[in-house]
């Protein structure tokens, strides 16, 4: 009798140690569904620094390896912050407002690469903005 109990206890405890907490948020998972690759990216709050960052050309593609994470700070652009410490702004069609992405988002990109008027965002709730360019931000410390 003790036996069976433990047997139907031990998959539920197992279960909870690998249940999610709020520190694995700021992690980009990968996850492979039949031969798909979808990425879900954390949304980070916008830090207060004494830092400008100015827009110069973007690349047409990014690798998703290289993205670490997202920061919404306009109204149709999302930033993704990179393994570099870098920064890019994925500016998205006019009718997309970034705010519906507030609790992170999806990529599900062709290749490894998340490519500017090819590849779309998918929010939580179901809505979906395509990319329309890349813009580098460029650091400038306010004095």
């Amino acid at each position: 009798m003790l036996l069976t109990h433990i047997l139907i206890v031990l998959p539920m405890a197992l279960a909870l140690l690998g249940a999610d907490n709020d520190g694995d948020r700021t992690v980009v998972r990968r996850v492979i569904v039949r031969d798909e690759i979808i990425l879900r990216i954390p949304v980070r709050s916008r830090p207060v620094a004494p830092v400008e960052w100015r827009e110069e050309r973007g690349p047409k593609c990014v690798a998703t390896a290289n993205i670490a994470g997202a920061m919404l700070t306009a109204r149709n652009s999302v930033d993704f912050v990179l393994r570099d410490r870098g920064r890019l702004r994925a500016e998205l069609d006019k009718d997309c407002l970034a705010l519906d992405f507030y609790d992170g988002f999806y990529l599900q990109p062709s290749d490894d690469r998340l490519c500017a008027r090819r590849d779309v965002i998918r929010s939580r709730i179901g809505g979906a903005c395509r990319i329309e360019r890349f813009r580098e931000l460029v650091p400038r410390f306010k004095r």
